[in-house]
This record gives structure tokens, sequence and C-alpha cells, in this order.
């Protein structure tokens, strides 16, 4: 016999609301974790410019492995 499906087998799982991380109203389904496409394209246009980026130090860039000998 064949498997039926029904409506309810294509229902995504509701996810928890959540402060939106652009200005803090709740989220929603469509754009999560953002409230809006507009929150959604803000982020997305601060990652693009290099607004958000992972800081480096010197010292982690000047790394070289020590010899042996010295």
């Amino acid at each position: 016999m064949a498997e039926r499906r029904t409506a309810r087998d294509n229902v995504e799982p509701l996810r928890k609301t959540r402060p939106c991380p652009e200005c803090g109203r709740p989220s929603s389904r469509a754009s999560y974790p953002f409230c809006s496409e507009r929150c959604r394209n803000v982020d997305l246009n601060r990652w693009l410019t290099g607004s958000y980026a992972i800081p480096v130090t010197e010292e982690e860039e000047n790394q070289t492995p020590s010899e042996e000998g010295d």
C-alpha cells in the first residue's frame, strides 16, 4: 500500500519569535530572524560593505613558526 500524504506533512514547524537583530521588533516567519525584508537587507548590506569584520591583531598576522637552533 502506498502512503497517503496530507497537507499537514508539508507544514513547516514554527520557530519562537525573537527580537530582530536590527530594530528589536518581533521576528517574522518569512524573514527569520529579522522582522522584515528591509531589516534583512540592512544586515546583508553591512556584511557586503565590510562593516562587520572579525578583528585581527598584528601579532596574529605576522606570526611565523620559530626556527630551531635560535
